[in-house]
């Protein structure tokens, strides 16, 4: 069996099809809408919309996956103008699973006018146009985001979508975090679907301010970060702001980030790590938190997210 027999797609609540990983054991997108997932979670709060009026527009697609997010803000971009010069680059361990989104054909009902640049992407992995120019790289990207880095890439917009952090904890980690805010412009946007305080304390020690994004789906929110604005930069300088209880999960246990030093270690070791850390720390438990909060079943998919898929968030 081709790898590309392993992806069964599932339908959302939207219309659009997801794949379940069989590695980690969580669906790509939202039961509640693929597609909607891709403008509402990433390109709404990196307002690409805007952006869109820039002349050059630089996008990285970190677990480029099934490639909706791309094709979501292609779409949005070229909408608002057409003219606009955009650069792309996908980072994305598995290959098989954009060639399976194309051999599917999943973008069929997505009145999408750029299937072809996705197809040539999922299978060549990069595109020249004379307004796009997109590549994939392919492998863990601990390693490839150095390259993303040393390249000189600034990205206007970082779209950061993993598996959940208590299956992918890898992606999560504050050192790969601190190589993400590298790679944005200081006037650029990260967006993220997860709203875990540990992944939100990464953000935080990486240097940038984060803001909370509308739930998508679900109750819980997702997030948006950027680098704190200059005197010069202030059209960023007002994200979405986070709530006091936000805030305040932020001051528990469960906002003991995931470690990763020198950017190689297994699942196994980094989620060891943490968990060793949270066992000593005399922080407060989210038990504690939720019940200050959030009493009784209010807000349990806010707080309990690992049994469910994405946006995964507990201690």
């Amino acid at each position: 069996m081709s790898d590309l027999e392993n992806f069964t797609p599932q339908l959302t609540a939207d219309g659009s099809f997801t794949f379940v990983s069989q590695e980690f054991g969580e669906s790509f997108h939202s039961h509640s809408g693929a597609k909607q997932e891709s403008f509402f979670k990433f390109v709404e709060p990196t307002q690409l919309a805007t952006a869109a009026q820039k002349p050059v527009l630089r996008l990285l697609d970190v677990c480029y996956g099934l490639g909706y997010n791309t094709a979501a803000a292609l779409q949005t971009i070229w909408a608002v103008n057409p003219s606009c010069c955009v650069e792309v680059i996908g980072l994305e361990l598995n290959p098989s699973v954009p060639q399976a989104a194309i051999a599917h054909h999943l973008f069929d009902n997505w009145n999408c006018n750029y299937i072809e640049i996705l197809k040539q992407l999922a299978f060549e992995h990069q595109v020249q146009t004379p307004c796009l120019k997109a590549k994939l790289l392919i492998g863990d990207a601990r390693t490839t985001i150095t390259l993303v880095h040393q390249s000189g890439f600034w990205a206007d917009a970082i779209f950061l979508d993993p598996f959940s952090p208590p299956q992918c904890p890898q992606l999560w980690t504050v050192e790969f975090i601190k190589q993400l805010s590298l790679c944005l412009h200081p006037d650029g946007l990260l967006a993220t679907y997860s709203c875990s305080p540990a992944v939100r304390t990464a953000l935080l020690s990486a240097g940038l301010i984060i803001g909370s994004t509308p739930p998508v789906g679900r109750r819980s929110p997702g997030t948006v970060a950027a680098h704190s604005p200059s005197a010069e930069l202030k059209n960023y300088s007002a994200l979405p702001p986070i709530s006091q209880a936000e805030k305040e999960h932020l001051l528990t246990r469960a906002a003991i980030p995931y470690r990763d030093p020198q950017l190689n270690d297994p699942t196994e070791i980094i989620l060891m790590r943490r968990q060793q850390e949270q066992q000593t720390s005399w922080l407060e438990s989210t038990s504690g938190w939720r019940k200050r909060w959030l009493l009784g079943t209010q807000g349990r998919d806010f707080i309990d997210q690992n049994s469910g898929v994405r946006s995964q968030n507990s201690e």
